[in-house]
């Protein structure tokens, strides 16, 4: 089967949620007219008047109207893919990623083919210019999209040519008023002040399944049609290739040109000597390739995939290295791109890697390729990063035409898992604690190889840290192991979320108007969580009294949420940064409201807000409309998504999408579910639909302000905004309870011990020992706990006598110390998740042997310092952030039980001499 017509514009209506300026449209459109059989094709062309045209979400009656055209009747695009013989014969049973193969065999679909043109419109370019221009002067601050303009002398250039590249923050690219959508843009000017011109024009940005509404599946179904071409994302950096009018070849990579002088080799440097070899090997030069892009007015886009000069995640060798040619684009504002089987074709013309394509029909078909491939993550017998599909989407079937389109499919595994292990080494290699989210124990498992290489080889830390070695590191690793990247990503993980139970911190990413609080107040509602309003919080230094008052809560409650918008990112850094130091083992879960749709959500969130009138402890809607409208647009443009691949928000130890136009019922659940997925010892189990239902009513209408804010008009005088201001109130401070009674210990004394301990031991029994000093998860003070407060109901006369010690002797000595107790160590006791010190509490002195004051008959003698647990002990470290000091306790309840050895999986070790320590008591406050 092939397709019957396929139908190019040469301007192509933008996607639904990118809307374009209108333009004037002085070239040709160009159809092509492919009949039955696709290598003897036909072509036509049509040329319009000249008059302005707008290319928005304009039908083909239209478009005949704007460039009084009469279209052939039937001239349709079927759905009926090119070329479907690569598909492998079978039946309904076979794997599809068995029956659909990537073939680099499609160029001969391009016999016959007129090659589509657009000229640039010397107006349309300099309005757009004019555009970029104005954006880069207002900057950021002014509200609305910002972009950086950059100037990049072109070395090659005999006539001095300069180039100027244009970059939107990557957010920006969900916003409706850019002046262009194109990911990587430069342009340029003669000499002589003539006008400007489009130099390299990238691809439009496009985004993966479900990172915008247009990329759901329910949407792509509805609106799109095939065939659907597939192409394989390659794992490289992206490489732009233009000519310029002096017949200078332009190279770029995505936002600069030329050398750099931060590192030896530039990308686009690296990407021109690629280029310089293929040529070399067909017998042409730079200047033919630059002569012949300038003829089509067409960037080349290739993604430079070479270990030698860069390793990224996934393996090329040499035998795989170059550029993988894998689209060519017209050079003006809207995307206009070369359908696959032309790119195939120039890529075998001019040397470029060709990137390997699947036809598929159907979007259903589509889908479960996508998936099963997923799985794996590889094809074709090779890792993949995911795929590209480029297809036709129309805003409205049936009334708007059908535009190209493209949206990406990204797998998770193994690729995450190897970016996990790319980021461990590099944090292992700089002194840093890795983070390990998930295939913990893989992940652990790798680490201890990769340590042991390192300590081998002191050069390997210096070539990872320049990207060499990554993958070669990674997979003698897998060697080792023998296993495949997929089965590692694939083993089941019984990690550390999943023994998360406690001190978990909500941060709301949102602006205002989201329905955070709502949510908030109804999760505080169904589970007895904590809920700290930031807008409770006045006066100076905010930021850090309200991480204390999130942590000093903590301390009552599993869960506290974190009630504040932190829609810009030095607001989510200074609360993870502020919280990892002061309570390691919280974790941070962060309820993001994505903001894809920014007119849909200003529409929602400021109905939301008008209609609740002044219930709000920030903004009064009742009061002054207008300045609340003006709040809210505010927050809206210093809105900052998170981004979980870069710093701050990698900090997040998980991340939770919310919708900000759905509804709060919808969202809480959306959140108790995810929750529940991520820490089922934390959420136990979910609630029933009418228990949330009646969690929302009362988010709804039993909560109001506890504070109310008067925002001052800045305009007046401003001693009257301070007199407003001064209506707040703080919270008043809570008593500081006793958490717990310690004997501290001298940490030079602990650390002597051990080493003497483990320095004549075979290595197999003090590698975990190892583990924990390179780790850094030796504790940095040790103690012993008498008694913490959560043990009170068992033991109430003791914690009575605790209690009343520390109100009293505790309070003469402004240390806080009790008394004094000589600790004796006796044995080192641990497994592959925890170590402890097992000690015997021996008194200071005479009158402590019995703090009995008068002992009956008989009566066994007390202690003055009794330990509570089963057994004393000091913790020496754990595995990681998810294993708590107090499963020392569990251990040795093993061990007590069970012994050491293989069959057990504890080790113990005699502590020679047994050392006796001197320790001091004290009783240590909560948060």
């Amino acid at each position: 089967m092939c397709r019957q017509w396929m139908i190019k514009e040469a301007f192509r209506a933008p996607s639904s949620f990118l809307p374009r300026p209108k333009v004037t449209n002085k070239s040709a459109f160009h159809f092509i007219h492919q009949p039955a059989h696709h290598n003897q094709a036909a072509f036509t062309t049509f040329r319009p008047a000249s008059q302005t045209t707008t290319l928005g979400r304009c039908s083909y009656s239209s478009l005949q109207a704007h460039s009084k055209l009469t279209l052939p009747r039937g001239l349709i695009p079927t759905q009926k893919s090119l070329h479907t013989t690569h598909a492998m014969a079978g039946t309904t049973d076979t794997p599809l990623s068995l029956k659909y193969t990537a073939s680099t065999d499609y160029a001969k679909d391009a016999a016959g083919m007129r090659v589509p043109h657009v000229s640039q419109d010397p107006q349309q370019i300099a309005a757009l210019v004019r555009g970029l221009e104005a954006a880069n002067k207002r900057g950021k601050k002014s509200g609305g999209f910002s972009v950086r303009g950059t100037t990049y002398a072109v070395a090659s250039s005999p006539t001095g040519i300069e180039v100027d590249s244009w970059r939107f923050q990557d957010w920006d690219y969900k916003r409706r008023d850019l002046p262009t959508y194109a990911r990587g843009l430069f342009t340029t000017r003669s000499k002589h002040g003539g006008a400007p011109k489009i130099a390299i024009r990238g691809y439009d940005k496009f985004f993966n399944i479900d990172e915008v509404r247009e990329t759901a599946w329910s949407h792509i179904r509805e609106r799109t049609k095939g065939p659907y071409e597939l192409t394989l994302k390659e794992n490289g950096c992206i490489i732009f290739i233009s000519g310029l009018d002096d017949d200078t070849l332009l190279v770029c990579s995505k936002h600069s040109t030329g050398a750099r002088s931060d590192v030896a080799l530039s990308h686009s440097d690296a990407g021109e000597r690629h280029v310089e070899r293929q040529l070399a090997k067909i017998g042409k030069t730079k200047q033919d390739l630059a002569r012949e892009l300038r003829r089509r007015n067409a960037t080349a886009v290739a993604e430079l995939c070479d270990d030698s000069f860069e390793e990224h995640i996934l393996a090329y060798g040499p035998d795989q290295a170059g550029l993988y040619l894998h689209g060519i684009n017209i050079n003006v504002p809207e995307f206009v791109t070369y359908p696959s089987p032309l790119v195939q074709k120039f890529a075998e013309d001019w040397a470029f890697v060709k990137t390997g394509l699947i036809v598929i029909d159907t979007v259903d078909e589509v889908k479960a390729f996508l998936d099963e491939v997923a799985e794996s993550g590889a094809h074709g017998g090779r890792d993949v990063e995911g795929f590209v599909i480029r297809c036709r989407m129309s805003s409205n079937p049936g009334v708007a035409p059908f535009e190209d389109w493209f949206f990406k499919y990204k797998f998770e595994e193994p690729y995450l898992m190897y970016r996990q292990w790319r980021e461990c080494t590099k944090a292992l290699i700089g002194g840093k604690q890795p983070k390990i989210r998930k295939h913990v124990k893989i992940t652990e498992e790798y680490l201890l190889y990769a340590r042991q290489r390192l300590a081998a080889d002191r050069e390997l830390a210096k070539l990872y840290n320049q990207n060499h070695g990554i993958i070669k590191l990674r997979n003698d690793f897998l060697a080792f192991k023998n296993m495949k990247g997929s089965d590692a990503a694939n083993l089941e993980d019984f990690g550390v979320p999943a023994e998360v139970s406690r001190d978990i911190i909500l941060v709301p990413i949102a602006t205002i108007g989201c329905g955070k609080t709502t949510v908030g107040v109804a999760l505080t509602s169904l589970f007895g969580w904590g809920h700290i309003q930031n807008d409770n919080i006045t006066g100076p230094k905010r930021p850090p009294r309200f991480t204390k008052a999130l942590l000093d809560q903590l301390d009552d409650v599993p869960a506290v949420f974190a009630d504040r918008n932190n829609a810009m990112k030095h607001e989510r850094k200074q609360l993870i940064t502020d919280v990892k130091l002061q309570h390691t083992t919280a974790r941070l879960v962060a309820l993001n409201f994505v903001h894809n749709d920014i007119d849909t959500i200003r529409q929602v969130t400021r109905g939301r807000v008008l209609s609740r009138g002044n219930n709000h402890q920030t903004i009064q809607a009742a009061t002054d409309m207008n300045k609340v409208v003006g709040i809210m647009e505010n927050f809206i443009q210093r809105f900052e998504p998170c981004d979980p691949e870069r710093e701050p928000d990698a900090g997040f130890d998980a991340i939770i999408d919310l919708d900000p136009t759905a509804g709060s019922r919808e969202n809480l659940e959306v959140a108790v579910k995810e929750l529940h997925r991520l820490y089922p010892k934390f959420v136990t189990e979910i609630p029933s639909a009418e228990d949330m239902d009646a969690a929302i009513q009362g988010a709804l209408e039993g909560y109001k302000p506890d504070l109310r804010h008067v925002i001052p008009d800045r305009s007046r005088n401003p001693r009257m905004g301070n007199k407003q201001n001064q209506q707040a109130t703080e919270i008043p401070k809570k008593k500081r309870a006793l958490e717990y009674v310690a004997v501290d210990l001298t940490s030079k004394d602990i650390l002597g011990a051990l080493e003497r301990t483990f320095g004549p031991v075979p290595v197999d029994q003090s590698r975990f020992f190892k583990q924990l000093q390179d780790m850094r998860r030796v504790q940095p003070k040790f103690h012993v706990t008498l008694m913490h407060r959560a043990a009170a109901k068992e033991n109430p006369d003791l914690w009575q006598r605790y209690a009343f010690l520390h109100d009293t002797d505790g309070a003469i000595h402004p240390d806080g110390k009790l008394g004094s107790v000589d600790v004796q160590l006796e044995r080192v006791v641990y497994d592959d998740r925890i170590m402890a010190i097992v000690v015997r509490l021996i008194p200071a002195c005479p009158e402590d042997a019995n703090a009995n004051p008068s002992p009956a008959a008989g009566e066994p003698a007390r202690p003055k310092w009794e330990c509570a647990n089963r057994v004393a002990h000091v913790t020496v470290g754990t595995r990681d952030d998810g294993v708590k000091p107090k499963e020392s306790n569990a251990l040795l309840a093993r061990w007590l039980e069970k012994g050491s050895g293989e069959e057990t999986g504890i080790r113990d070790l005699l502590i020679e001499g047994k050392p006796l320590l001197k320790g001091v008591v004290r009783g240590v406050l909560s948060r």
